[in-house]
């Protein structure tokens, strides 16, 4: 086995896991706040504003982006608020949905929110 790709497997520690809410909280204010002045932008395009066929384009472009930001978005504060809850009702947080294997500090410090392991995460990736 290649030693980058090594699976953690240490449970988390009470101050790991409250480093963590912590960094969640924090995630899932930016988040919202992204979220609201994200909303703006991806209001939909007057089609019958007098402006240039190739600024209309231009603008329907920007609204679709700023549309998918703000689903992706989106989705990433629903798996906060999930991870958050996880940590403060169960002690199920930083176990894979999957496999039930521990996470690792790894992992959940880059992305906190992660509900399953790298393991099962590449095998999803693979499926698509």
């Amino acid at each position: 086995m290649d030693p980058h790709e090594q699976p953690e497997q240490d449970e988390l520690t009470e101050a790991q896991c409250a480093e963590l809410r912590s960094d969640l909280v924090s995630l899932q204010a930016e988040l919202e706040r992204h979220i609201n002045v994200g909303s703006e932008s991806a209001e939909t395009v007057d089609l019958d504003a007098p402006i240039g066929r190739l600024t209309r384009m231009d603008a329907m472009q920007r609204q679709q982006m700023a549309a998918e930001t703000l689903r992706r978005q989106s989705v990433r504060l629903a798996q906060v608020r999930a991870a958050i809850k996880r940590i403060d009702t169960t002690d199920l947080f930083g176990l894979c949905q999957r496999c039930e294997e521990p996470i690792g500090m790894r992992r959940l410090s880059a992305r906190p929110e992660a509900p399953i392991c790298m393991t099962c995460q590449r095998a999803q990736e693979t499926r698509r």
